[in-house]
């Protein structure tokens, strides 16, 4: 098998690079990086690609890491490609920030080599994964309970920041790898602690893999075979999710919203996914999100769920549903908007009134009886100005709040009235409220108004105002 030309073909069939290009390759100093180095650099020319070598140093095996840094660096020299390294002391780093060693690693690691690309303006880091990577990698996500996208294990190109990660010996094995280094004499270390079952990986790659191979000797091809058909099946639907969601979500500053009834008519598969892209539209961090949570948002789209209901989505996002709606809301929004309580006076000579925190805005008209005022919608109301109390109040709703409601004997919660009126939960805390001075409440806007300053044929002096929802 010629692996130069099997990479070559693979990286015209799916676009791994272009004429031109600058591709920046991660060498460890393993015989997969190595190979890969080598493959890239002979078939530079021809292809008209510049390949960069850049090999990083973590601290964790002082003279193991040395040494294999030196034979990293005269390789690429023989090779004539350039060479970037970085030493790193990841136990001091990881000591400091208290994160897990490998996360660490790979954050410094991964960070050193976009510093690479963009001083070279590469357009392509090259990472040397290989085809048994890939199975190991299934079976791991496996073991932990993984969707679909996960048993996609890992792709062989994908975006980051303003480069592609590209994998070009994702199809092939590590025994064809080791025999490409032996036939071209490439020199390459062998890590110590991939042999320590400290790591997870190592265990699967060391116990459970060869395990299991007893039942299935073709296992590992079984897993790679997985992730092809679960990585075309994970991207189609990717695309289906993505086109429903600049359908059906209402996208506004730190805040995605969605009708109940759209939700549940997909089928099961895309309602999981459309919530999943919605929670990541509005964080970054959402990894953590699990089943459980998606499935109990999911749920409370249902027509037999509650018609209010809010749950901590995780991640910093809030889910609501209000009725015929559901509202993914971030925690910025949720600072911001959640108003703490307000109030606001209008005195006689008042002709405004800007209720900021709620977006309401009221109008005061004076008039007298004669101009016969009247309200042509539940946002207008007039009242006998003899009968007001000033200055007036505008506020959002206290506990106990009641309203003696026009064509009723007594009073009513005006918590009741929202429930009436569905008002969404979000919106009873900001909604405003008219008052008197003597603490009457007057008129909910857009609801109903009070039995209190009726106009009437005595009257003389109206008070007109009109309310609007900006």
């Amino acid at each position: 098998m010629n692996l130069q030309r099997e990479l070559e073909k693979e990286a015209e069939d799916r676009g791994l690079w272009s004429p031109g290009d600058v591709i920046v390759v991660a060498v460890s100093g393993g015989p997969d990086s190595m190979a890969l180095l080598h493959m890239l650099s002979s078939i530079a020319k021809r292809s008209a690609i510049t390949v960069i070598a850049a090999h990083v140093n973590h601290g964790f095996r002082v003279e193991e890491s040395a040494h294999e840094m030196k034979v990293v660096q005269s390789f690429a020299e023989q090779l004539g490609v350039v060479f970037e390294s970085v030493t790193l002391d990841m136990p001091a780093y990881i000591e400091e920030t208290r994160m897990n060693g490998q996360a660490a690693s790979r954050e410094r690691r991964y960070a050193f080599l976009h510093q690479i690309a963009e001083r070279y303006q590469a357009s392509r880091i090259a990472l040397a994964h290989h085809a048994d990577d890939q199975a190991e990698t299934v079976l791991m996500r496996i073991v932990r309970g993984a969707g679909l996208t996960g048993l996609a294990g890992m792709s062989l190109k994908r975006r980051e920041k303003n480069v592609e990660l590209i994998r070009p010996l994702l199809r092939m094995n590590k025994s064809d790898l080791l025999r490409y280094c032996e036939e071209h004499h490439i020199p390459y270390c062998t890590d110590s602690s991939n042999k320590e079952r400290y790591y997870f990986r190592n265990i699967i790659r060391l116990d459970i893999l060869p395990y299991l191979s007893r039942h299935n000797p073709q296992l590992s091809q079984s897993l790679q075979r997985l992730a092809e058909v679960a990585g075309a099946e994970d991207d189609w639907m990717e695309k289906q999710t993505d086109a429903l969601f600049a359908q059906l979500v209402t996208l506004s500053p730190n805040e995605c919203a969605i009708s109940c009834l759209d939700l549940r008519g997909l089928h099961v598969a895309l309602q999981r996914r459309l919530i999943k892209l919605i929670l990541s539209y509005l964080s970054k961090e959402t990894e953590k999100i699990s089943f459980e949570q998606i499935e109990t948002m999911r749920l409370a789209a249902s027509a037999h769920a509650p018609a209010t209901w809010r749950t901590d989505a995780g991640a910093g996002i809030r889910c609501v549903r209000e009725y015929d709606g559901m509202r993914f809301i971030s925690e910025s929004q949720l600072s911001s908007g959640e108003a703490s309580d307000y109030w606001h006076e209008a005195g006689w000579d008042e002709n405004s009134l800007a209720v900021i925190p709620s977006g309401w805005t009221f109008e005061f008209i004076r008039a007298s009886a004669s101009d016969s005022c009247k309200p042509v919608s539940r946002y207008e109301a007039c009242f006998d100005a003899s009968e007001l109390i000033y200055p007036l109040v505008v506020r959002n709703r206290r506990p106990g709040d009641r309203i003696q409601v026009l064509g009723l004997n007594g009073s009513k919660k005006v918590q009741d009235m929202f429930v009436d009126e569905k008002i969404a939960p979000l919106k009873r805390e900001l909604y405003p409220l008219l008052f008197d001075a003597a603490g009457k409440l007057l008129w909910i806007p857009g609801i109903r108004r009070s039995s209190h300053a009726l106009t009437n044929e005595h009257t003389k002096d109206v008070l007109f105002i009109k309310a609007r929802n900006e």
